[in-house]
């Protein structure tokens, strides 16, 4: 089967997205961490835990691109993507921030998706359903994001 896969599609490119989606889910991990740490104030508390939620969904998607690298008879990458810190902790910025991280891991999910559709699938499904996920979390810091009152999306 694997050799099918390997005549259809470009599994080098393939596993390069894996790979680059395993590191920005990494580096989504320790974002979310740190930004869970530096939230205070009155809503803290419900923001902590949405944050390490999101902290441990990371894990979980770098955990899948990486066995799914696996499948493919190749090596999961062993970097993480990058990290920036900003300084900035007050509410709105650590949103802003995780938004445009989800945008990116959205593209990432995306750009595997063009790669493998129609080739595998299995490798489309997962892209699929990645992509689906990567919009829930996109729409719903859209909508952290807003005002109380604001039914218009957030513009980033």
């Amino acid at each position: 089967m694997l050799a099918a896969m390997s005549d259809e599609m470009n599994t080098e490119a393939v596993v390069d997205a894996l790979n680059r989606i395993m590191e920005s889910e990494l580096a989504g991990v320790v974002r979310y961490t740190h930004y869970s740490l530096m939230v205070f104030g009155i809503d803290r508390i419900p923001l902590v835990d949405y944050l390490r939620a999101q902290a441990s969904e990371s894990l979980l998607h770098a955990q899948q691109a990486g066995e799914m690298v696996t499948h493919l008879g190749e090596h999961p990458s062993l970097a993480i993507g990058p990290l920036l810190e900003t300084h900035k902790h007050d509410r709105e910025d650590i949103l802003r921030e995780a938004h445009e991280h989800e945008r990116a891991a959205l593209d990432l999910y995306k750009r595997l998706l063009k790669l493998v559709e129609g080739k595998s699938v299995m490798l489309e499904e997962y892209a699929r359903g990645m992509v689906r996920a990567e919009e829930e979390h996109v729409g719903q810091m859209d909508k952290m994001l807003r005002n109380p009152g604001e039914i218009a999306s957030f513009a980033s």
